[in-house]
């Protein structure tokens, strides 16, 4: 049964990451058993951990509903993850960084530069620095060797639109959108040589500056919301996002 829950838990995630709920719909136990082929025990203790985690709320009537989100709530996880990647990388740089760590972290930065090196970008692009800057912020987080830090952050990541590259698809029709992360990987080179030089401070206050490109993406995205919401259909979740 833990085994199914799981898998019931992370199928609806990924349902309501991919906007097939729309915002105050019912989310009725019965329809989404039938749906994920699974008991209705395990979508209702499903249900409970998405109302923890802020996706869904109870109905007055009974049962849950799709939770509107609202663009405050997003760019304060997004200074939640802030906080938290600036404290791990401040622990990384404290405790050096192993051989192993730092191949890792060059590999990623040698993936982004590879991908920028180009005048324009295409889906394809994106979806291969998506990859590489998911493994860059988590090799940091691993890093840390802090696991409460660790559950922290992957707690505050399932909010949607907080996680790393969580706002990154947004870019793919917007102008500002290759010039926007080639900064942002500039940053993560900055990174690298603070925590390899051992310059904590320096290394946590860039950690926390670097979330604000995806506060930026956030408000781009946001004065956007049509052309934004046929690359990421879960943005219409967002208060005032739709259309």
């Amino acid at each position: 049964m833990e085994s199914q829950q799981e898998r019931v838990l992370v199928q609806l995630r990924d349902l309501i990451l991919k906007g097939e709920f729309a915002p105050g719909e019912r989310l009725a136990e019965i329809a989404l058993a039938e749906k994920l082929a699974a008991s209705r025990t395990p979508v209702r203790l499903a249900l409970a951990t998405l109302q923890q985690e802020g996706l869904v709320e109870p109905s007055a009537s009974g049962g849950y509903l799709m939770r509107q989100l609202t663009a405050t709530e997003i760019a304060d996880a997004i200074d939640v993850r802030g906080t938290l990647e600036g404290m791990a990388a401040k622990l990384v740089a404290e405790h050096g960084v192993p051989r192993q760590l730092s191949l890792a972290l060059h590999e990623c930065l040698v993936e982004g530069d590879r991908i920028l090196n180009k005048p324009t970008l295409d889906y394809d692009d994106y979806t291969a620095y998506i990859a590489m800057n998911n493994r860059f912020h988590q090799l940091i987080i691993d890093g840390a060797g802090n696991a409460a830090l660790a559950r922290a952050n992957e707690t505050n990541n399932r909010l949607p639109f907080a996680a790393a590259s969580a706002m990154l698809p947004m870019q793919s029709s917007i102008d500002e959108g290759p010039q926007s992360l080639r900064f942002a990987h500039r940053q993560h080179h900055n990174l690298v040589y603070a925590m390899e030089h051992g310059q904590s401070s320096r290394a946590q206050a860039l950690a926390e500056e670097h979330v604000q490109t995806a506060k930026m993406n956030l408000d781009f995205a946001l004065q956007r919301p049509e052309a934004t919401i046929k690359i990421v259909p879960a943005f219409r979740l967002l208060m005032g996002a739709a259309v």
